[in-house]
């Protein structure tokens, strides 16, 4: 087996119970059934967020180990939607058969009732509209519109949730469009193109009445209305025909405009959420109050729950610059780590990372966490930007430059942290970023040795205030991994009794059916399975291993499906440390075992063992 360097670490803030950052979703803004910027009116704009903030190794701070905070239980700043703005064309929902008795009748009756009382908030000011031919009744001046600008701390806020919940509507209603159109439901098309295009006229009536919009926003408000209104006009002329050659050659050409809408009412949303960000950032960087500052980051760091898209725009207004203003100001020292979290949740995105590289961001970072002055809270929001911007899953490593100049000391100041934690967030945090910085330096490696940092790893382990999860150990035992490349870290091992340690990872098991602490735990076996096939090199080491029972608890893991959670990855990890204590110790091996397991190609006893029932053994 190849004993290189292992997988990135699946870092884990999402997941585990002291921390619930991010998750971000990956689904586009507004599409046609082409492209897949139309996302399902299920999966829309309006979801509640999946927190995902943070990439460590394979993973990231968001919603699961594998990409943020670390997979945990979600947690919901703010009620953004995940996923995309605009609804996919899905599959129409089935018509049911209807009972003809009066009960059920009655029971359907109460059903539209109760959902049109919910949507009422929304539509009235449209069926208005769809009235008047686009000309809205004047209404009372404290209710003018949602998205009219109001005193108080949280109207930057209620604007973009405003902002979002309409644009959701219209991705809806564009949506059933695309699918009633693929069935030719002429007469719904039609209908369908009415209430978006009064939708659409509503919120750009809405927001150009709450803010004075841009020039080049107002050119795309024009187009766009005027896309609508043509895709109302077209859609009538079909309702009037039955030729099949022409409602061919109608569709075709529907389908063109809608897909043009789709991308335009896209584009003006970005911009209208630009806008909006704006505000904020301006707000964090002309005011003076600590409260207004730490509202405004708050309401960025709600939007950064939205998905990678968004964070993108917000990156792009400069949010990050800000940001590391606030940080490099010692007057507003208690918002460093708000606003280092916001930082982290931004640079899930490359653009993020771009900018914390144009403003020395790394150099901050670095003076935070060697500052002993500065509170542990906000040395641990630094090291989650550390994790973030070093994780494995950024294509771009151009930033990392930089980052090579000040290793010596994050490193240094993040085994600290993680011997000085009070609580299992902090730990999981500084481990993760030293986990990601193994991966990508060898240097870092050399420089946690002689910081003594086996010692304190397997000394956390011991600490379950520290060391409290599956995803905490994972990070643990992906940093033994990367260290037990280096020859004299065996010795380091022995003295401290890590094998001891490694062989209780092996049994590590899920306390409960989450997937994502299931998924986790096999990535804790396969890492020690794979740090102990490394360190058995030393014939001390693997000597030690065979007397502690390693053997057999390597064979249950091979043999039965169950204990290993049916991974593969647990598998051939396995098979690898078999193979590699039996070229050590080849009596340690009874001879089924050895027939099964070490004689054949690695491949064929990967076969045999991944296609066995638990009855088998």
């Amino acid at each position: 087996m190849d004993t290189g360097r292992m997988a990135s670490p699946q870092s884990s803030r999402m997941a585990s119970p002291q921390s619930s950052r991010m998750a971000s979703p990956q689904s586009s803004r507004m599409a046609s059934p082409q492209s897949s910027r139309m996302a399902s009116p299920q999966s829309s704009r309006m979801a509640t967020p999946q927190t995902s903030r943070m990439a460590s190794p394979q993973s990231s701070r968001m919603a699961s180990p594998q990409s943020s905070r670390i997979a945990t239980p979600q947690s919901s700043r703010m009620a953004t939607p995940q996923s995309s703005r605009m609804a996919t064309p899905q599959s129409s929902r089935h018509s049911s058969s209807v009972s003809s008795s009066p009960m059920r009748m009655h029971s359907l009756q109460v059903d539209s009732v109760q959902r049109w009382m919910e949507d009422l908030r929304h539509m009235t000011e449209v069926e208005c509209m769809c009235v008047l031919q686009a000309k809205p009744i004047g209404v009372e001046e404290d209710t003018q519109g949602e998205l009219i600008v109001a005193t108080g701390d949280h109207v930057a806020r209620n604007n973009l949730q405003t902002l979002l919940r309409r644009a959701l509507v219209v991705s809806t209603e564009l949506g059933k469009m695309f699918q009633r159109l693929e069935k030719g439901r002429w007469q719904r098309v039609h209908s369908t193109a009415v209430r978006a295009n009064c939708h659409v006229r509503s919120l750009v009536h809405e927001y150009s009445t709450a803010r004075n919009t841009p020039a080049e926003m107002q050119k795309y408000e024009k187009s766009l209305l005027e896309k609508c209104m043509e895709l109302t006009t077209i859609t009538e002329r079909c309702l009037h025909t039955e030729d099949e050659f022409f409602l061919k050659s109608m569709r075709e050409a529907i389908h063109e405009i809608l897909t043009d809408v789709s991308d335009s009412f896209s584009h003006m949303i970005d911009m209208a959420l630009a806008n909006e960000i704006q505000i904020l950032i301006r707000q964090i960087e002309s005011s003076d109050s600590v409260y207004t500052i730490g509202s405004a980051i708050s309401n960025l760091l709600s939007l950064t729950q939205d998905g990678p898209q968004l964070c993108r725009i917000i990156a792009k207004e400069g949010a990050v610059v800000a940001l590391f203003k606030i940080c490099r100001q010692d007057c507003f020292s208690d918002l460093y780590a708000h606003a280092l979290r916001t930082v982290a949740s931004i640079c899930c995105v490359e653009e993020g990372i771009n900018q914390l590289e144009k403003v020395d961001g790394i150099l901050c970072l670095a003076d935070i966490l060697t500052d002993g002055n500065s509170a542990e809270a906000a040395r641990a929001e630094a090291a989650a930007v550390v994790a973030q911007i070093t994780s494995p899953h950024h294509t771009s490593t151009q930033h990392l430059g930089s980052f090579l100049e000040s290793m010596q000391d994050i490193v240094t100041a993040l085994i600290k942290l993680c011997e000085s934690a009070s609580c299992g967030e902090v730990f999981l945090l500084a481990s993760a970023a030293l986990a990601n910085i193994t991966f990508f330096d060898s240097m870092a490696c050399e420089i946690l040795l002689q910081l003594n940092a086996i010692h304190i790893l397997l000394q956390s382990c011991k600490d379950r205030q520290r060391v409290d999860t599956p995803y905490s150990k994972d990070q643990v035992v992906t940093i033994l991994a990367n260290l037990s490349v280096l020859e004299q870290s065996s010795s380091e091992v022995l003295q401290e009794k890590g094998i001891e340690r490694l062989l209780q990872l092996l049994g590590e098991k899920p306390s409960s059916s989450s997937p994502s602490e299931g998924a986790a735990c096999e990535r804790v076996q396969q890492k020690a399975a794979v740090t102990l096939a490394r360190l058995s090199r030393d014939p001390d080491v693997a000597q030690t291993a065979i007397q502690l029972q390693a053997v057999p608890r390597l064979i249950e893991l091979c043999r039965s499906p169950a204990e290993r959670n049916n991974s593969d990855s647990v598998l051939v990890a396995c098979l690898a440390a078999l193979r590699r204590l039996a070229a050590g110790c080849p009596d340690s091996i009874e001879a089924a075992d050895h027939q099964q397991l070490i004689k054949p190609r690695l491949v064929d006893s990967f076969l045999l063992c991944s296609n066995m029932e638990e009855s088998f053994v």
